[in-house]
């Protein structure tokens, strides 16, 4: 018998290495809609004589005459008339519009009014104490003054940043000879422009 040949089963072609499977991507975070507040379950409880001054503060901002106000307004009525919100709560308020939206939209008196009643109640009011305190921890030397160059970096970076013009309409006349300023009457002045 003839010897039997070795039949080799044919070599398997090398396949290239595989490739440490990559892992997943993330998934994009889904933005989170910032919080607004339902204006149609607030109850608006003014007196008839509160909401013929607010009505009257109102119109003065109407540009247009059409008893309506730019919502970009929204804040400087609701400062015109006592109150103190932040410009965060402000367009929390409006429904955190675009800032086309903040200058082309138009609210009424009476959409208004929820919205200064939200402003009205609202537990974050500060106090005259509460701002001279926060400006105490400038006050290096323990004399009620702090430097007005210090004030100014820490309005332009901190909190609501404000803009140069602002911080100069701000402090103009409140600086000593010294660049000081005390701070007390400082907040004092602010509190009742």
């Amino acid at each position: 018998m003839a010897p039997k040949k070795d039949v080799k089963a044919p070599a398997k072609k090398a396949e290239p290495a595989k490739a440490a499977a990559a892992p997943e991507p993330e998934p994009a975070p889904v933005p989170v809609a910032a919080p607004t507040v339902d204006l149609s379950a607030v109850k608006v409880d003014f007196s008839p004589d509160q909401m013929e001054d607010y009505r009257e503060a109102f119109g003065l901002f109407d540009r247009v005459g059409d008893n309506k106000v730019a919502f970009n307004q929204v804040a400087d009525i609701m400062r015109a008339l006592g109150q103190n919100p932040t410009n965060k709560e402000v367009k929390m308020i409006l429904g955190n519009p675009s800032s086309d939206d903040m200058n082309t939209k138009r609210v009424e008196f009476e959409g208004f009014l929820p919205m200064l009643q939200t402003i009205v109640n609202s537990p974050n009011k500060g106090t005259l104490d509460d701002y001279v305190e926060g400006l105490r921890v400038f006050d290096k030397e323990g004399n009620g003054t702090v430097m007005g160059a210090e004030l100014r970096i820490v309005l332009s970076t901190l909190g609501e940043k404000m803009t140069e013009a602002e911080i100069d309409s701000l402090m103009t006349g409140q600086e000593d000879e010294n660049g000081q300023i005390n701070y007390e009457a400082f907040v004092k002045h602010i509190m009742s422009v």
